[in-house]
């Protein structure tokens, strides 16, 4: 089992910038590829960004690529999402999520565990 608790959320003004950390613990000996993903009011939950195992390897959703980045410190058994430039429709609930293996993915049921999520409010 591995549990996650997210921070880093807030109240930001459109163009600011956030980070958001995901730390890990339970049976972070073994290897995990990690994920975030947001859910916005009335719609469905969303891919924002990924990474491998090792790091080596990201991907993001169209609508965050050039302002987001994802990356990860296993010594620190932490997940970050460094949020530049941010927008209005960028208001969500994050979360992030971790899979077994090493290889990240873009879908949401390739995730065993969740974090219970952090709120991003992005006002113009």
């Amino acid at each position: 089992q591995v549990q996650l608790v997210e921070s880093g959320g807030g109240l930001v003004q459109t163009g600011d910038s956030l980070r958001l950390s995901c730390a890990a613990s339970g049976r972070t000996y073994s290897t995990y590829a990690m994920g975030w993903f947001r859910q916005a009011p009335g719609k469905e939950r969303e891919f924002v960004a990924a990474i491998s195992w090792s790091g080596d390897s990201a991907y993001y959703a169209d609508s965050v690529k050039g302002r987001f980045t994802i990356s990860r410190d296993n010594a620190k058994n932490t997940v970050y999402l460094q949020m530049n430039s941010l927008k209005p429709e960028d208001t969500a609930v994050y979360s992030c999520a971790a899979r077994p293996g090493t290889m990240a993915v873009l879908s949401a049921y390739s995730y065993n565990y969740w974090g219970q999520g952090t709120q991003v409010t992005v006002s113009s």
